[in-house]
């Protein structure tokens, strides 16, 4: 059965919160929201730091960005907050280190550290950080066919297509302006390629990346099926296959996504206007997008508007 990325992503920050109270305020989050950690600031600044979690049925994915900062799990904070969890951190930008009982590696952008998280490890980010993560539970984890026991971390280089594919899914997932989703199937089959070395499902893989490639560029009109193969890496031929096998078409699939967007966009109500709209997902002209907009909802866009202002009483 597939599962869906469902959700909402909720977001965390230190700035605008009293100096003194940011790192605090940062463990609970995390001890809450992802994996309980004891953090320090490596510098005077008080530390400036963002999380983006999104909590989908199996696994819990995250984008962390913060300036440089040491953060640690020790065994005390391990027995008050297990995780019963394998972490996976994709390194973005900013050289990290992990300090673990076997030694210290170094990761560069790229790469990806797999570690258990009920295992103490301390984690250094001496010019800031920005990376993703996936939190993944022990009972999921073997499902996907990941080594019993991590003790020591696994880490992936940066010359992985999987990797880097694994890495654009998850910052796709946690995108609040995305309303398609990922498909966690995939993901989860992705980091099990990864860190087992078997092939993935690629027609699932290239579909699900050429739909993420699409709700990027909906904004250009100039969007087609060849600059979509081109940015998935992919012959334009087999991405139509790659569609076919979904039941659909590239440009019916462009086109159910713009106007989908477009609605969201039109009941949001708003100083906005009918043309705006079209601009802002992709039409050429104002004209051919109500038609569309019609034909496809059976309702005109100006009376979506005009009915979400009435709401909104503007």
């Amino acid at each position: 059965m597939t599962s869906g990325m469902t959700g909402v992503p909720a977001r965390f920050s230190t700035a605008g919160l009293p100096e003194a109270e940011r790192i605090a305020l940062w463990e609970e989050h995390n001890a809450t929201a992802l994996i309980g950690l004891r953090c320090r600031a490596l510098q005077d600044t008080a530390l400036d730091a963002t999380e983006i979690n999104l909590q989908l049925p199996r696994v819990h994915v995250a984008r962390v960005s913060g300036s440089p900062h040491v953060v640690e799990r020790p065994r005390a904070e391990i027995r008050r907050v297990p995780s019963y969890a394998v972490a996976c951190y994709l390194t973005v930008a900013g050289d990290a280190f992990f300090y673990h009982d076997d030694g210290v590696r170094l990761l560069h952008p790229g790469q990806l550290l797999v570690c258990d998280a009920d295992r103490p490890f301390m984690r250094g980010f001496s010019h800031g950080l920005e990376e993703l993560a996936v939190k993944v539970p022990h009972d999921v984890w073997r499902a996907l066919g990941g080594p019993a026991s991590l003790p020591q971390p696994l880490v992936v280089d940066e010359g992985v297509a999987q990797t880097r594919t694994l890495a654009t899914l998850a910052a796709q997932a946690l995108r609040p302006e995305t309303s398609a989703g990922v498909d966690e199937d995939v993901l989860l089959d992705l980091l099990a390629a990864v860190v087992t070395g078997r092939t993935p499902s690629l027609t699932a893989v290239h579909l699900t990346v050429a739909k993420a490639y699409i709700d990027e560029h909906l904004t250009d009109p100039a969007l087609s099926a060849g600059r979509v193969a081109r940015g998935v890496g992919i012959s334009e031929r087999h991405l139509s296959r790659v569609f076919a096998s979904g039941g659909t078409t590239v440009p019916q699939y462009l086109l159910h996504r713009r106007l989908e967007r477009a609605r969201t966009l039109l009941q949001r109500g708003g100083g906005t206007t009918v043309a705006e709209v079209a601009a802002r997902c992709g039409f050429g002209s104002a004209s051919h997008f109500s038609h569309r907009f019609r034909q496809h909802f059976g309702l005109r866009a100006t009376d979506v508007l005009r009915q979400a202002r009435a709401r909104a009483g503007d």
